[in-house]
C-alpha cells in the first residue's frame, strides 16, 4: 500500500493506491515554512481514516509547498515517519509534483498558481527553476495571497466595488480582524488568500478583470519569461487559480505567445499514475535483468 500525497499551504490531497484500487482523503496542507512537526502529528492523529490504515502504508511520495531544502523537507519527513511507523517516506517539492503531472513526453514548464506561486522547467528527468519563489511577503505574484492583500487594502482604503466590499463585511472583515490575523495570528497566507472567492464570484467587475490581468502578466514576466524557449514549449499550470480563472489566464498567455498545455487543478491523479508508470518501468527491469542473468 502506499500514499501519494499533493500539498500546497492550505489544503493536501491523499490518495491511497492499494492493489489497483485507490481511496482519496483531505487534510489541512503542510508547509515546513508555517507547520511544526508537532502541527503535522496534531492533524494526522485527529484523522480516524488515515490512524486505521496508517500500519499498512509501505511507501509515501510526499510533494509539498515549501518542501525546498533537506532542513525543511525533514520537518515533514520526521512528522510522516512519527505516524507511519512502518513506511518508507519521500518528501520533494510541489514543483517536481507539477512537473510529474503535466509531463507527456516532451520538455515543459510548469506553473503554479494556488495560494502561492511558483514555476519550473522539466525535460523529462531533472525538475529546474530559475527564478525562486519569494512566498507571500515578497512574491506569489499571480496566487491566491497574492490577489488577496490587494483586495484586503483596497477593502481598508475604500477601494473596493460595493458587492466585493459588502461580500467582505459579511464575512467579518473589518481593520481590526484582518490586521489579527494578518500580523498576530499564524497561517496568515491562507487567511489572506481566503478571499480569492469573493474575487472569483465577482470576476466580470471591471476591478475584477484588471487585477486579474495584472497579477497574472506579473506572474508571466517573473516566472515563465524567465525561461529562454517560453515561447517553443507548451506552458502548463496547476493549482487553483489557474483553473477558476483559466479564461483569465489563456487571455493573457495568448498575449504573450504562449502556447498552453494542459490547466490542472489537482495533481493528484496524474501524479500518482506517473509513479505507478515508474514503478511498472522498474519492475520490468528487474524482471529482465533477472532473466539476463539466468540465460
Amino acid at each position: 500500500m502506499i500514499l501519494v500525497v499533493e500539498s500546497g499551504s492550505t489544503k493536501a490531497d491523499w490518495m491511497l493506491v492499494n492493489d489497483g484500487k485507490e481511496a482519496v482523503y483531505s487534510t489541512k496542507g503542510f508547509n515546513p515554512f508555517y507547520h511544526s512537526r508537532e502541527d503535522i502529528l496534531i492533524e494526522l492523529n485527529d484523522h480516524l481514516e488515515l490512524d486505521l490504515i496508517k500500519s499498512e502504508i509501505r511507501k509515501i511520495y510526499f510533494y509539498g509547498a515549501g518542501c525546498s531544502s533537506l532542513e525543511m523537507n525533514a520537518i515533514i519527513e520526521g512528522a510522516l515517519k512519527a505516524f507511519f511507523t512502518r513506511a518508507e517516506v519521500y518528501v520533494n517539492h510541489d514543483l517536481a509534483a507539477s512537473a510529474y503531472a503535466c509531463y507527456e513526453g516532451k520538455p515543459l514548464i510548469a506553473g503554479i498558481l494556488g495560494t502561492g506561486s511558483n514555476s519550473c522547467y522539466f525535460d523529462g528527468e531533472n525538475v529546474s527553476e530559475v527564478v525562486p519563489a519569494l512566498s507571500y511577503i515578497l512574491g506569489d505574484e499571480g496566487g491566491g495571497c497574492h490577489f488577496g492583500k490587494r483586495i484586503l487594502a483596497d477593502f481598508l482604503y475604500h477601494k473596493l466595488p460595493e458587492p466585493m466590499a459588502k461580500e467582505l463585511t459579511q464575512m467579518g472583515m473589518s481593520k481590526a480582524v484582518i490586521n489579527e490575523s494578518v500580523y498576530m495570528k499564524p497561517n496568515a497566507n491562507v487567511f489572506i488568500s481566503s478571499v480569492m472567492p469573493v474575487l472569483i464570484r465577482h470576476k466580470k467587475l471591471s476591478y475584477a478583470q484588471a487585477l486579474i490581468e495584472k497579477n497574472f502578466q506579473e506572474f508571466i514576466d517573473i516566472h515563465v519569461k524567465c525561461y529562454d524557449d517560453y515561447k517553443k514549449i507548451k506552458v502548463n499550470f496547476v493549482g487553483s487559480i489557474a483553473s477558476l480563472l483559466q479564461d483569465e489566464l489563456k487571455a493573457v498567455c495568448a498575449k504573450n505567445e504562449i502556447q498552453i498545455g494542459v490547466i490542472i487543478r489537482r495533481p493528484l491523479d496524474r501524479l500518482v499514475k506517473y509513479h505507478l508508470k515508474q514503478q511498472s518501468f522498474v519492475a520490468s527491469a528487474v524482471t529482465t535483468e533477472n532473466k539476463r542473468q539466468l540465460n
